[in-house]
């Protein structure tokens, strides 16, 4: 069928999800034969193209009703829907009312992009937009179709900002088909959450569904078939009323590459305060601390493919300075020296792979942990394995209980669990084969609205990040002076402090954004582009963001971005370049390099000597994210292996 949306019961109870299986041989074969034979996306897109007339055909129908008349539509629709389901006819039709509300209620009819990019969600693809062309639009087609139908929705975005933007933008759209829309944030209590998972549709970030989904779990005591579920509500051994969530029926994600794939390399761990310490006393820790305190990167210890080793010299200076301290291991834990030498290990990690202002910074006396995938302060977020408690002691912060683990799940699992599952990105066809093979999700592009105005400047490499930094400054002055906007984006927290402090001589009122500096995000967002505006951002501004260009800069050329340094993958670079020439408009963007770049970390050996300076960063980049890749790989068959073996007790979150 071109389309099918199945509908499940809808209650706390039943909690339809997929049940996932560990693969076998011959499936894992034939995703992995399917994924490379490079399948031609022509022929279901051409399928989609065909159905675009009957929507126009409706759509015009639609525009002479009166408002009244609409309405009246609207409620005989979802009747329909409800009553025969999802099938073709009815989502052209539906698709049709969808885009009259939207002319009449936001005046932004959706175009045929996005019309395609609607069946394509509702196809269950993954589905590439350019950036710009509406992606936020685009999930309200599939998104009210399947609720008008019965189906609850979560559209799931990167980070809370997106979420209560695009749930309040999109309100007037769902209000006028009778929709109910909530969105969830990190701050809401549970009873908040409660109601906003039980509305029609539901915004939220991937983090805040899958520890959510957990802490339900742990009240299940992970009772998972239907039902177990109704014998145990009828034992009263499950309250209802105390769960937040009511299944999982149909996933729509936007910016499916940085959710399914980025931010899948570890799995999200439900955590409480250990009140037994776990053996990390504070004596243990300084010891770990004191021994690694005069170890040497090439000499005691070594970092290759972001993994952190010990040489022969250091693991002898180790074992020597585990003497001196038996005594306190013994004394503190059973297991001292195994504890010490593990904890030693982390204490090298803690001081030379964990960086300040780049994977955390410090405020208010703790440490706040950084989402290398956008930018933001993680709350409530810690490192497990003593990594946490040793970078406290470092950092001078108030020392926290280590954790316990109450729940575990990989975002791979969780996702496959939902009965329909679909994505958009405007970077996917680099990863297409990966979302085949781990999900199960076709790859379908859908082409741009009109032709792309970005102009694309060359590369510019200099010998450190003071000289970089200088000459990004009268850059950003030059071009401000012209009348344009300028958005200057930087890898991390330090480098944007940094490039502000030099900028604030040339150009003293500009906008920062990052980590650190993130409360008036929207304000900032609504300044960049205006007349000459100058803001310097992390990957904060990356994904989803839509600087809005007022009329004298786009007369001017549009906005131009600085880009200072190439990120982990290629596809975050693109997405960068997105947030200029959107929509039609005007643009530039031109990079800045510099050989202090923390990327070229990723070559081994003579690698870091052949080639010019953007030649080897682009060789890191791939590096580093076939590496991640591998990563994923990895955890995945580590999670199919805990499944197989603890699939007996019906336990593996």
């Amino acid at each position: 069928m071109l389309f099918a949306l199945q509908r499940y019961p809808v209650n706390g109870v039943d909690r339809p999800e997929k049940v996932v299986q560990p693969p076998s041989w011959l499936d894992q074969l034939w995703a992995w034969g399917t994924a490379h034979a490079h399948l031609p996306s022509a022929l279901p897109l051409f399928a989609l193209k065909m159905l675009l007339p009957f929507i126009h055909y409706y759509g015009k129908k639609l525009q002479r009703l009166s408002d009244a008349a609409l309405n009246q539509h609207i409620q005989d629709q979802r009747q329909q829907l409800l009553k025969t389901g999802v099938n073709v006819v009815n989502v052209v039709r539906n698709f049709a009312l969808i885009r009259e509300v939207a002319r009449r209620e936001l005046q932004m009819p959706h175009r045929d992009v996005q019309l395609l990019g609607g069946m394509s969600l509702m196809r269950g693809c993954m589905t590439e937009m350019q950036t710009g062309e509406g992606k936020t639009l685009t999930a309200t087609l599939a998104a009210a179709t399947a609720a008008m139908a019965g189906v609850p929705v979560h559209v799931v975005t990167v980070n809370d900002y997106l979420s209560k933007r695009d749930a309040e933008l999109m309100l007037p759209i769902y209000e006028r088909l009778g929709l109910n829309v909530r969105f969830v944030v990190h701050d809401m209590s549970s009873a908040e959450r409660r109601q906003a998972y039980g509305a029609d549709i539901t915004y939220c970030t991937s983090k805040e569904l899958v520890f959510d989904y957990l802490r339900d779990m742990k009240r299940f005591d992970n009772v998972r078939s239907p039902l177990q579920a109704h014998a145990a509500n009828l034992q009263r051994r499950l309250s209802t009323r105390l769960l937040l969530m009511r299944g999982l029926h149909f996933a729509i994600i936007d910016e499916a590459d940085s959710v399914l794939l980025d931010e899948a390399r570890t799995p999200l761990i439900l955590s409480a305060e250990d009140d037994g310490d776990d053996g990390l006393d504070l004596s243990l820790i300084h010891a770990s601390l004191r021994m690694t305190k005069d170890f040497k990167k090439g000499e005691h210890f070594d970092i290759e493919k972001g993994v952190l080793f010990l040489t022969v010299k250091g693991k002898e200076v180790l074992s020597n300075e585990m003497l001196s301290t038996q005594n306190i291991t013994r004394q503190r834990h059973p297991l001292g020296k195994a504890k010490l030498e593990w904890l030693a290990h982390q204490a090298l990690v803690a001081k030379h792979q964990i960086i300040k202002d780049r994977h955390y910074l410090v405020r208010d006396d703790k440490i706040l942990i950084i989402d290398e995938h956008n930018g933001r302060v993680l709350p409530d977020r810690r490192w497990a394995k003593g990594l946490q408690q040793l970078l406290e002691v470092l950092e001078g912060c108030k020392r926290t209980a280590p954790n316990v683990t109450l729940a575990q799940i990989t975002f791979q699992r969780f996702f496959r669990r939902y009965q329909h599952l679909a994505g958009m990105t405007g970077t996917a066809k680099e990863v297409k084969k990966e979302l085949w093979q781990t999900y199960g999700r076709p790859f379908l592009p859908v082409p741009p609205h009109q032709k792309n105005r970005r102009q694309k400047g060359r590369v510019h490499s200099f010998k450190d990040n003071q000289t970089r930094w200088q000459w990004i400054a009268k850059r950003a002055f030059e071009k401000s002076e012209e009348g344009r906007p300028v958005l200057i984006t930087t890898v991390n927290v330090n480098d944007s402090e940094e490039l502000s402090a030099i900028l604030a001589g040339h150009i003293p009122h500009h906008d920062v954004l990052n980590a650190r500096q993130d409360d008036n995000e929207a304000d900032v967002v609504m300044r960049a582009g205006n007349t000459g505006a100058v803001t310097i951002a992390t990957s904060i501004a990356g994904r989803g963001t839509d600087i809005k260009l007022d009329d004298a800069a786009k007369a001017l050329g549009g906005l131009h971005i600085i880009a200072a340094g190439l990120h982990d993958a290629g596809r975050i670079d693109r997405q960068i370049e997105g947030r200029c020439a959107r929509q039609g408009d005007p643009g530039s963007i031109e990079w800045a390099i510099s050989e202090e770049d923390a990327i070229l970390d990723e070559l081994q050996g003579w690698q870091q000597n052949i080639g010019g300076l953007y030649r080897r960063q682009k060789k890191a980049q791939r590096l580093r994210e076939k590496r991640h890749a591998h990563q994923r790989a990895r955890m995945l068959r580590a999670d199919w292996k805990s499944s197989e073996r603890l699939g007996f007790s019906g336990r593996l979150e």
